[in-house]
């Protein structure tokens, strides 16, 4: 395949058994975490499928839908396949970085089993409101919701979970003396995203207390803090672009100052949020649009990683063949290019229409893509998961990559035929040409969860059914730098 090789977690190995004990606790902690990312694409995934069964005429005398199901699931869907996803897989990296920075017993080790808890608690109280006939669904941008205190309190429990490993790799950065590079560098970025985007969740509610959740104040709650996440997600793509680069082709083809840049670019483009906070009045026009406009500043960094990554690739290819047949290289084509496509839709978009979401689920494929490469090809084997390199993997990244652009493209033709957002099939007489757009988007999308089915299975087989290869202390991986 090309990659770098690995042999389990950290640097050094000991022989006490306290160590030994700490050791282990740390391979499970990381083991439950990618666990827990990859179940919540299961979930995601299952409430996709019950969506679709109620969508079915005749599908409500055979089973009772709560009210409003179709909306219900709809949010479910989106919190675990667009928000619990790509948060669990930030703290599976963070995880990854403590231990490559402090090697063996990093500071607040507990710090991150607690989060893991809390973030495992957090799953049941996000997904049965969906099925109270009392609650109702909220499709507000970012984080949809649920009106009922599970779901709230589910929200609490997955931020704080998800707060205490990043607390964990500040702590043992702060006594770090040398410079941060590779993931070290990209998480802790990440993780001061992460608290800016929480700091403006929490001020977005202390000003919208009091306002009627089932109109608006989810909407604000939402807004500011969500548009932070997208710079978390990011940097998630980013860091992606880079690992898999590097075990593909060496230390040469993207820059380590380079992407040390980009990543601190993000990071800081994050804390240029913060006096929005201050500067406008809240909620304003002023405000919302400073945080649209804000998101646009992430071509910079992205486009430094791309061309970087392009070049290297093209000096390879002028010296070897390509490694078309690793799934790694096939998820690094796709996720820039994805990226691409979805950010040139945002550029644009007039109105409120199915172009929306045609951009962002672009962007967000390029998010996504990333992300599973580095699932297959940098988690499970360096916890002692690997999964063979063949034609399965090889296509269920293809099929998902292929079937997000194919139904983006959809999209974004349905919307320029006044397709509107948010509405199921048969609320509205499409024009011609929307047709035509949404039917590209079903096919997309049939696409893509047949692969996103393929890399949910083949993750959780591996992290289940699979024994460990070898027990080795977790020692003797190569840090990303």
């Amino acid at each position: 395949m090309g990659h770098a090789p690995h042999a389990g977690l950290g640097h050094v190995s000991y022989g006490g058994s306290t160590e030994r004990r700490e050791l282990a606790a740390l391979h499970a902690e990381l083991r439950f975490w990618a666990l827990l990312a990859a179940g919540s694409l299961a979930i995601a995934g299952a409430f996709g499928f019950l969506l679709a069964v109620s969508r079915v005429p005749g599908s409500e005398t055979i089973v009772h839908w709560p009210m409003e199901f179709f909306s219900k699931g709809l949010v479910i869907h989106v919190i675990f396949s667009l928000v619990v996803w790509f948060l669990a897989m930030f703290a599976l990296l963070t995880s990854f970085a403590t231990i490559e920075i402090a090697p063996g017993m990093p500071r607040w080790a507990p710090a991150g089993r607690l989060g893991l808890v809390l973030v495992a608690m957090s799953f049941p109280m996000l997904f049965v409101p969906a099925f109270g006939e009392e609650t109702v669904a909220t499709l507000n941008n970012y984080v949809p919701a649920i009106i009922h205190p599970s779901y709230y309190l589910g929200l609490v429990s997955l931020a704080v979970g998800i707060l205490l490993p990043v607390l964990r790799l500040f702590a043992n950065v702060a006594f770090f003396t040398g410079r941060l590079e590779g993931l070290v560098a990209s998480m802790t970025a990440a993780g001061v995203v992460y608290c800016v985007a929480l700091g403006a969740f929490i001020a977005s509610l202390y000003v919208s207390w009091g306002e009627d959740p089932s109109r608006i104040m989810h909407e604000h709650l939402f807004w500011g803090g969500g548009h932070l996440l997208q710079f978390l997600n990011c940097l998630l793509m980013l860091t992606g672009w880079y690992v898999l680069a590097r075990d593909l082709f060496g230390r040469d083809v993207i820059d380590p100052d380079a992407f040390r840049l980009s990543v601190a670019l993000v990071g800081l483009f994050a804390l240029l949020a913060v006096p929005f906070y201050f500067v406008f009045d809240p909620f304003s026009a002023e405000q919302t649009e400073a945080f649209r406009r804000l998101q646009f500043l992430l071509a910079f960094p992205s486009l430094l990683i791309a061309v970087h990554g392009l070049l290297g690739v093209v000096r390879h290819a002028q010296v070897r063949s390509l490694p078309w047949r690793d799934p790694g290289f096939m998820a690094l084509v796709l996720s820039p290019v994805a990226f691409g496509v979805g950010g040139i839709m945002g550029l644009l978009i007039t109105g409120s229409d199915t172009r929306t979401p045609a951009h962002y689920h672009g962007v967000i494929a390029g998010v996504n893509l990333a992300c599973m490469g580095l699932m297959l090809t940098y988690c499970l084997p360096r916890l002692d998961r690997p999964v063979s390199s063949g034609t399965g993997l090889r296509l269920q990244i293809t099929l998902f990559g292929l079937g997000q652009l194919l139904g983006s493209i959809g999209l974004f033709l349905a919307g320029g035929y006044g397709a509107p957002r948010k509405t199921p099939s048969g609320v509205v007489e499409l024009a011609n040409g929307a047709v035509i757009g949404m039917t590209l988007h079903g096919i997309g999308a049939l696409l893509a969860i047949i692969g996103g089915v393929m890399f949910v299975a083949t993750v959780l087989t591996a992290l289940l059914l699979r024994g460990a290869a070898t027990r080795r202390g977790l020692s003797g991986s190569r840090p990303v730098q």
